[in-house]
C-alpha cells in the first residue's frame, strides 16, 4: 500500500501528464514554435505510423513541425480519452484519442488521431520523450462520408493511402494495446 502522499503525487502526476497532452493541440494550433520547445523532451523523437514523421532531438522536431505549419492553413485540435500509465516515478507512457480540424493546400480536411506517448519527468516538468501519431482517416471533409467506408481513408498526401487503424487482424488486437489493458 502506498502512502496518501504518494497516492496525492501520483494524481498531480496524471494531471500534468494530461495538462500537456491538451496543451499539444494549443501550442500546434498557435505555431507556437518555442511552446514545442517547452513540451518535448532535448532527445525526444516524433514519429508517425506511415513514416512521414521521424524526428529526433528538439532541433528536428521543430524543423518537421515549422514544415507542416507551412503546409497547414488553420487548425483546431480537440483531445479525447487519455490512457496513463506510469513505468516508475519519472516515466510514464500513455495512449490519447485526438481528432484535428485543419486546412492543408486550401482544402478543409477532418483527421482522427491516436498518439502513443512516452513520457519523461524532467526539471521543467512532464515532457514528451517519444510521440508516435497514426491515423483512422485524413480527409477532405467533402470526402468524409464516402471515405469511411474505404480502407484508403489517408488523403492528406494528394494522394489515397491505407488509414493506420484499426489494426484488428482475425479479431486480435494489436499487442501493443494489452499493453495497456489491466
Amino acid at each position: 500500500m502506498t502512502s496518501v502522499e504518494e497516492r496525492v503525487a501520483r494524481i498531480e502526476d496524471r494531471t500534468e501528464i494530461t495538462d500537456l497532452a491538451v496543451l499539444y493541440g494549443y501550442v500546434m494550433d498557435e505555431r507556437d514554435v518555442e511552446g514545442i520547445r517547452r513540451i518535448f523532451c532535448d532527445d525526444a523523437t516524433l514519429r508517425s505510423a506511415d513514416g512521414v514523421f521521424a524526428a529526433s532531438g528538439i532541433e528536428e522536431i521543430v524543423r518537421t513541425y515549422e514544415g507542416r505549419f507551412a503546409a497547414l492553413g488553420a487548425t483546431n485540435h480537440f483531445t479525447h480519452g487519455h490512457v496513463i500509465r506510469f513505468d516508475g516515478p519519472d516515466s510514464a507512457r500513455g495512449l490519447l484519442a485526438s481528432h484535428a480540424e485543419v486546412v492543408r493546400d486550401g482544402k478543409p480536411m477532418v483527421v482522427a488521431l491516436r498518439y502513443q506517448d512516452s513520457y519523461r519527468r524532467t526539471a521543467q516538468g512532464w515532457k514528451f520523450a517519444d510521440r508516435l501519431m497514426s491515423y483512422m482517416y485524413y480527409v477532405d471533409v467533402r470526402e468524409y462520408a464516402e471515405a469511411l467506408g474505404t480502407a484508403l481513408r489517408v488523403r492528406a498526401y494528394g494522394d489515397q493511402r491505407p488509414a493506420d487503424w484499426p489494426e484488428v487482424l482475425n479479431g486480435t488486437p494489436p499487442t501493443w494495446l494489452k499493453n495497456y489493458l489491466r
